[in-house]
Parts: structure tokens; sequence; C-alpha cells
């Protein structure tokens, strides 16, 4: 280690294995949206309506994996969206991009720490809330401090109990469709009662775009862990050429069996996107096939989720802070690393940023309100930034004389993918609250929209101090040889 903390070449190291890669992108897709929130999108939307909004954005989710993983292979380096941004289209972006990331990752902590108490409270009511929030903290921030692969290792396990549940869940539910659990056969017939299967027409879809797209975020950590993946020009294709399936396992059958099974009419649904675990559609579900433990065992797989978002969040914002520094736009000491790889910098700062946020929970509600309400829309911003990247990258290196052959991964039915993308990410990013439009409700309009101007701030402000401009193609540097600390240079141009 060097006289400024660094492993020799201040670079994190590559300690992420195959399979860890490959279960982070499988757990990244798999949370509390679709354990508890997952009722909710069907009672908005009816079966059908909500099958095809999960459909439409997996499958957005699915090229928005692929572009990444073409850029990710081409120039693998930890906390990549920043420097894609400022690489292939404007470094200004990039300084945008990334700080808007780091930010979502940061408070998102905040969040599911404080949700695991409510998790815990299940169990253990009358223990003050905070105790387990801190101690949630503690676990997370050891995990992290350890090694990339003590991270990965933990993802890993925590990510394949989400996986096991769910396959559980669909045994469980097709035998209690055909009547061999739970005593009668169901078969299709909540498709058809009412106004099922697809229920308040296209705005009811385009709501439940917005579900589902909360839902499906944090599969872009595949494209962070780059980075630090010992291979990442086989691991990271190989993780992303199986998200596809796994969106229609892991979400289209369980959307399916759900709906076959409960109603959309049912008024557990419609209280489904709360905290409370006694109505989690799974619950329900192993409740309808008569076991009776079901609310114990989905809160603790809930708990394990909870606390996976949590771990891969400060992984996922920490590694930002750090690419930001070395790309020139955070202070140095973020981009220092210890002997074991870790940026403890930015680490601790990231940790410090989650703990007053969540004490802002606690003295000051309107403050915390304000904070989660300012990155709700931060994750769609990334991935906007994700696809216009990847849309220049392609043309810079079509422009430039380069070969597709020459690319290590290449991304499925370019240029259809990344547009698809934009246009459904400006589409959920408008639909998020369109009725406080149309009733000129200011406060829930800032409430809702509050990230996209900061967004906007953050990119015209540094434009205007930096004098950037929007790279041309013929410019662009898509060499794949250059190190993220070389980015830096761009802020010169």
């Amino acid at each position: 280690m060097d006289e400024n903390g660094n492993d020799g070449n201040g670079q994190v190291k590559r300690g992420l294995k195959a399979r860890h890669v490959s279960m982070i992108a499988l757990g990244g897709c798999i949370g509390t949206g679709l354990f508890v929130a997952s009722g909710s999108a069907i009672s908005q939307a009816g079966p059908l309506g909500a099958l095809t909004a999960y459909f439409f954005m997996g499958m957005m989710v699915y090229f928005l994996m692929t572009s990444l993983g073409e850029m990710a292979t081409n120039m693998p380096i930890s906390g990549s969206f920043a420097a894609y941004s400022a690489k292939y289209v404007d470094p200004a972006l990039g300084f945008a991009m990334g700080w808007n990331y780091w930010f979502n990752w940061a408070i998102t902590v905040a969040v599911d720490i404080s949700t695991a108490a409510l998790v815990m409270a299940f169990w253990l009511p009358n223990i003050p809330q905070w105790i387990w929030s801190a101690i949630a903290l503690v676990i997370i921030l050891s995990i992290n401090a350890m090694s990339v692969r003590a991270f990965g290792e933990t993802e890993f396990w925590m990510s394949l109990i989400k996986v096991v549940t769910i396959i559980i869940f669909l045994g469980v539910g097709c035998l209690t469709i055909f009547g061999i659990m739970g005593g009668h056969f169901i078969g299709l017939r909540n498709f058809s009662i009412k106004q099922a299967p697809f229920v308040g027409g296209f705005p009811a879809i385009l709501s439940v775009f917005v579900v589902a797209g909360f839902s499906f975020q944090g599969t872009e950590l595949v494209g962070i862990t780059a980075g630090e993946s010992q291979d990442p020009q086989h691991s990271v294709p190989k993780a992303i050429n199986e998200v596809f399936w796994r969106i229609i396992l892991f979400y289209i059958l369980t959307i399916f069996v759900i709906a076959a099974i409960i109603p959309y009419t049912s008024h557990s649904l419609l209280g489904s996107s709360t905290t409370d675990i006694a109505i989690s559609p799974f619950t329900l579900v192993f409740q309808r096939a008569g076991l009776a433990a079901a609310a114990s065992i989905m809160n603790a797989v809930i708990l394990t989720s909870v606390i996976s978002s949590a771990n891969s969040g400060m992984y996922a914002s920490t590694r930002m802070l750090y690419s930001l520094s070395n790309s020139g736009y955070a202070p140095k000491r973020f981009g220092k690393t210890a002997a074991n790889g870790i940026p403890y910098y930015a680490l601790i700062a990231t940790t410090v940023v989650s703990l007053l946020t969540f004490i802002s929970s606690i003295a000051g509600p309107k403050i915390y309100m304000w904070l989660v309400a300012a990155s709700g829309l931060t994750g769609f911003i990334a991935w906007f930034g994700i696809a216009i990247s990847h849309y220049r990258f392609r043309r810079a290196f079509v422009k430039q004389g380069h070969d597709l052959k020459e690319l290590k991964y290449h991304a499925k039915l370019f240029p259809f993918g990344p547009i698809l993308c934009l246009i459904l990410c400006i589409l959920v990013i408008v639909g998020q609250n369109p009725s406080a439009f149309m009733h000129f409700d200011w406060t829930q309009i800032l409430v809702t929209y509050i990230s996209v101007p900061l967004v906007l701030v953050l990119y015209f402000g540094y434009k205007l101090k930096k004098h950037t401009k929007i790279i041309p193609l013929e410019k662009v540097d898509i060499s794949p040889s250059h190190e993220e600390e070389d980015l830096s240079k761009l802020n010169d141009n």
C-alpha cells in the first residue's frame, strides 16, 4: 500500500467470480417490488393488463442490459454509467448521471434499513425500530468494508434464497391452480370475472409500467460489477444473456400465478403496495394452498430481500463515487483504495449520507419525504443515460470505420433496443403522476418530479462552468484500452 492508502495502483480489485456476477444480475431484479407490490399491479390493470406491462418493461430491461453489456465488455470499469455518458455523449452528462446515481442509492440504503426495521416489527413489535435499523446498517457496512468477494458471496446466497422462494412459489401456485393443493380447481376463471382480463385500459397499464419499472430497478448493477469481475468479457455477457429467461420465469410466470389464484377485485391486492407482509400476494397464495406458516416464511424472505437491496445499494453508490473521483468529478480522496481494494473514503461518505437520511426520518419526517422523493426517478434517469450512451457508442464505432466483429459482445436489435428504452423511460417518467398536472397540484408535481430538475441543474451547471459540448461522433473515444482515470482529461476539452 502506498502513502495515499492505495493498493499499489489505486484501483479496485477484480474479486467477483462469474457466479457472483450472474447471481447479482438476477438478484438485482428480484426484490420487494415483486414480493409485495406486484399485487397492486394486478388490482390496477387486471390480469392481462399487469402481464402486458411487465412484459414490455421486461423487454425494455433486457435491451437495456444488452446495451450495457456491449459497453461494459468493451470498457469494463467500476461505476460505469458516468464514464460511458462522459466518453460517448458529453462530460456534463457523465457528471450529472454519476451524482444522480450515487445520490439515488445512498438514499435507498437509508430507505431499506428503515424498511428492515418494519419487517422485524412483524416478529418483535415492542423493540424500538431504530435498533434494528442500526444493526442492519452495521451489517451492511461490515460486508462492504471486508472485500468485494465478501460482497459477492453475500449477494450470491441472499439472491439464491429469493430464487428458491420463487421456484417453490411457482410450484405451489401451479398445484393450487389445478386443485391438487388448496382443495378445489381454480383454472383461469379469475381472468374473466367482471372487467378482467384488462381493467382500466391504457392509463391503467401505464400506471403499472411505473410499478414494474421500480420492480426491475437494480438489474443495471451488473454494469457496476464489470470493473471488479475476474473475467468481464465472459461473465458479463453470460449474466446478461440469462436475464431474459429469468425475467420471463420470475416475473411473467409469477404475475400469471398470482392473477390466476387471487381475483383482481381482492381487497388484499389493493393494499399490497404497503409493507404489510400479511397481504403480500405470495403470502396469500401460500395460505390458499394451506401453508399455515406462510406469513412468517415470507417475512423472512422479504427481510433477506431488503438487506440484499441495501447491501447492493451501498456497493453501487460507493463504486459510483469512486468512479466520479477517478473521472475528475469528485474530490480525489474518494478514489483512494485500501489494501483489499475497497474505496474506503467513498464507502464512509456514502454511509454518512445514508445515516443522516435515516436520522431525518426520525427527527424530520418532511425532510425525509423530500429526500426520498428526490431519489424517486433517478433509476429511470440512469436507464435513460445508459440507452443514449449506447446509441452514441455504436454510431461512433461504425462512423469511425470499425467492424462490429471487433466487439466482444453485440447488443441485440440495434438501434431498436436503445430507442425503445429511451421512449419507455420518458413514458414512465412523465406517467409518474399525470393527475397532478391535471389538477395543477404543484406540491405533488414537485414531490414526484423533483429529481428531473435536479439532474438538469447538475447537467447545465457543469456545462456552463466547464464549457463542455456534445462530443462529435468522429471524436468519440471508443478505445477499450483507456483506464477510467483518463476520463478526467475530458474535462479539459
